[in-house]
């Protein structure tokens, strides 16, 4: 649902004097700095708490970290302009979300998403994360659908696997015409895009 993540959390580690991979290597390849985010995301810390160790771990202020860390971060138009178009048309369409919190930074307000979804499942709420079935499930029986009914787009390969197996279509987004490519499959009219920096 936003523009892709890279540039904008790039330019954060740069304007903080750190190597531009500092924030993934962080949360993605530091034991701690992935144990705090996965407990982050099943809402088993807050983010305040979740600001201040990962801090530690960068070695820079932990005020309000992940807001500014993603201050630049946008919704992107043509996932806007597509959710819209697909609600108009009569589709249920539901956020599923590994949360990073919503206090004191929430992403979704922030990013101006979380009134175009009739249903929002997000990890820290419900206790499990993508890629686990059960919050697919609850996804699911959220709608008031089957999965065979469903239509499943993420930005993560991993994510999409328990999703087909549940029998639910996927989609990877991927690329810059991603809202085009779902129009279609849903028998929506095409969905301009912008080009991805």
């Amino acid at each position: 649902m936003t523009i892709p993540l890279r540039a904008p959390i790039h330019a954060w580690c740069t304007s903080q004097g750190l190597p531009v991979d500092a924030w993934a290597n962080a949360l993605g390849s530091h034991p701690t700095g992935r144990s705090l985010y996965m407990e982050l995301e099943l809402g088993r810390m807050t983010q305040a708490e979740w600001n201040t160790a990962t801090a530690m771990l960068l070695g820079v202020d932990p005020d309000n970290l992940m807001g500014r860390v993603h201050a630049q971060v946008r919704a992107e138009p043509s996932m806007v302009a597509l959710a819209r178009r697909a609600r108009q048309a009569g589709l249920t369409v539901a956020l599923l979300s590994n949360s990073y919190g919503r206090d004191p930074y929430d992403p979704y307000t922030a990013t101006g998403v979380w009134e175009l979804f009739d249903h929002h499942v997000i990890s820290e709420v419900e206790g499990v994360a993508k890629p686990d079935p059960r919050i697919y499930e609850a996804t699911l029986e959220r709608m008031g659908l089957v999965a065979d009914q469903c239509l499943f787009v993420d930005d993560t390969a991993a994510n999409l696997l328990p999703a087909q197996m549940l029998g639910i279509g996927t989609v990877l987004a991927d690329g810059p015409d991603i809202a085009r490519r779902v129009a279609a499959l849903l028998d929506l009219p095409p969905v301009s895009y912008t080009a991805w920096p």
